[in-house]
């Protein structure tokens, strides 16, 4: 199968030094999952394709859509399921219909996305959304991170905001670090940053440490304090509406 490069534009499974990224993006694809059982999904800027592989575990039908052609093509010969298929095309061309539409770490990647959001009311009942939480992602008083591929980041009130217009109903939950990578946060601030590089024991430690990384490594909960969550997971719920006169 043609093999996708590491750009930063999308995660990769199986490169062990984007192990902690995958595995962060599979948590909530695996979550999402338990969720859409027999239900008709769509997978829109699928990437890679292994979320939609995952969802295809638990969905009647799946459709991957992506506008790369490598990664279309990628996603296609990789990842084989009677219920599963891939579709080259913009996400803001998606006609649906299905029963949820599952959009994550893209939103950020979207100049306008009041339009899109629309759009994705009006082909699905449900849309799952994720963006990551500026607030943790970015340096302190920053607009955004370094990362090039986002136009735009947002904190849990500017995320809020720029959903509940479009949806009838937005739960929000956050990602957060759990067992291992809990326990590596709670040794940061014990001033574990000081401690292995006068040991010089940086390199061999997160070698191992990074790729021993796994999705039982992150929670997702609506509970605590959501400010700090490492990453925002909407529900947005739509109803039909009328047509004007009806």
């Amino acid at each position: 199968m043609p093999p996708l490069a590491l750009t930063g534009e999308r995660t990769l499974p199986d490169v062990p030094e984007e192990n902690y990224w995958f595995r962060r993006h599979l948590a909530v694809y695996e979550w999402i999952a338990e969720r859409v059982t027999g239900l008709r999904v769509a997978d829109l800027a699928c990437g890679e394709g292994y979320g939609a592989a995952v969802l295809a575990r638990a969905a009647a039908d799946v459709v991957g859509v992506d506008a790369n052609p490598e990664a279309y093509e990628h996603a296609r010969l990789r990842y084989e399921r009677p219920n599963l298929r891939f579709e080259r095309g913009l996400v803001e061309a998606f006609e649906g219909p299905c029963d949820a539409i599952v959009f994550l770490q893209t939103i950020e990647h979207i100049s306008e996305p009041e339009p899109l959001l629309e759009r994705f009311r009006a082909v699905a009942p449900l849309t799952y959304v994720t963006t990551p939480n500026r607030l943790t992602l970015a340096p302190p008083g920053a607009e955004k991170s370094d990362n090039p591929w986002h136009l735009r980041e947002y904190a849990l009130r500017e995320y809020r905001a720029l959903l509940e217009p479009h949806f009838e109903k937005v739960e929000v939950f956050g990602v957060f670090h759990a067992r291992k990578l809990r326990a590596h946060e709670v040794a940061l601030r014990a001033g574990w940053d000081r401690v292995h590089p006068a040991l010089r024991l940086t390199k061999p430690f997160y070698d191992r440490f990074i790729p021993a990384i796994s999705a039982s490594d992150f929670r997702i909960t609506a509970e605590g304090e959501l400010q700090r969550a490492l990453d925002f997971l909407a529900i947005c719920h739509a109803s039909p509406r009328l047509e004007e006169g009806a």
